[in-house]
């Protein structure tokens, strides 16, 4: 199998790491702070790796797929034999400027080049590198070693080959690639994912409901429905007539709720100091770590449903 480069480690880079051994391939993973992949991030992935063997997901040794990830002492001994890039440093425009420009200088010239980024689009940052068209977005959701969807959005300079070929290794990665037609900040998730934490932290600050009320609210409302389908096959269904139907019957109160909801809600420090300390009162800032391994459980165990009911 080639050889994969994952640079920038973090939750979402070890995650991806994962991803691309579990298929069979040899990762190099580099981070600039290189003490932190032992000491955290590659414990994190094999604590994964053991969930995912005791539920039945993984056929290997647990073992066996962690040693083809390879720690690289610098970046251009990750990406300089990788035919595929999987870039995931943080959130920061210049930092992504700087860091896709030292890819793009060290690895071959047909080496894909995707990136992680949450929601800046690539023609921020992929337009000055060498050989700007085979770059492009490739946006996880966290973590992307249990969740299989990826957002590819092209740049401008992105070919349709570097698109299809980068579709197609996500396929045989057993990922779940969507492609965003054209570039919009925060691709198509985030997006959606943004835009209902933001009426949600208006609900909560003007005093309709309480942050659990809101986490209650999805888990045993709404996340009931969309861990099987999606909201226009849930509006589709709730109506014998299907989604037209729907819409005839509730398409007014849609839109005036829509006009009513505040997404560009101002919120302050106030306001998320309330929701953190709601937050913690559940799970102290100590504990994260470990109630993340209780969250991916509840995500194989959701993908194990999904699957019993799609045979």
């Amino acid at each position: 199998m080639a050889t994969i480069a994952c640079v920038g480690a973090g939750n979402v880079g070890s995650a991806w790491a994962l991803v691309f051994a579990k298929a069979g391939h040899e990762v190099k993973l580099f981070d600039q702070e290189k003490s932190s992949l032992t000491t955290r991030w590659l414990p994190q992935v094999a604590d994964t790796l053991a969930q995912l063997r005791r539920e039945q997901m993984l056929d290997e040794d647990p073992e066996q797929v962690l040693n083809r990830i390879h720690i690289a002492d610098t970046l251009a001994d990750a990406v300089s034999d990788a035919v595929y890039v999987q870039e995931s440093v943080r959130e920061d425009l210049q930092i992504k400027r700087q860091v896709c420009s030292d890819i793009a200088q060290f690895a071959g010239d047909h080496c894909l080049l995707g990136s992680s980024t949450s929601a800046l689009p690539g023609s921020q940052f992929l337009g000055h590198i060498h050989r700007p068209q085979r770059a492009l977005i490739a946006h996880p959701v966290n973590p992307p070693s249990l969740i299989p969807l990826v957002e590819l959005c092209a740049s401008p300079w992105t070919t349709a080959e570097a698109l299809q070929q980068t579709e197609e290794l996500m396929t045989a990665l057993g990922m779940k690639p969507i492609i965003v037609r054209k570039e919009i900040d925060g691709f198509i998730l985030n997006r959606l994912q943004y835009t209902l934490v933001a009426e949600a932290m208006h609900l909560v600050a003007e005093g309709y409901c309480s942050p659990e009320d809101i986490d209650r609210v999805m888990t045993d409302g709404l996340a009931l429905r969309w861990a099987s389908i999606g909201p226009f096959e849930v509006a589709h269904l709730n109506a014998s007539e299907g989604f037209e139907g729907f819409v005839s019957q509730l398409g007014p109160m849609m839109k005036a709720m829509g006009k009513s909801a505040q997404t560009d809600y101002d919120w302050g420090q106030q306001e998320v100091d309330s929701i953190h300390q709601a937050m913690v009162k559940k799970t102290p800032v100590e504990d994260i770590a470990q109630r993340q391994l209780w969250r991916n459980q509840q995500i194989i165990r959701a993908r194990k449903m999904q699957q019993a009911g799609n045979r």
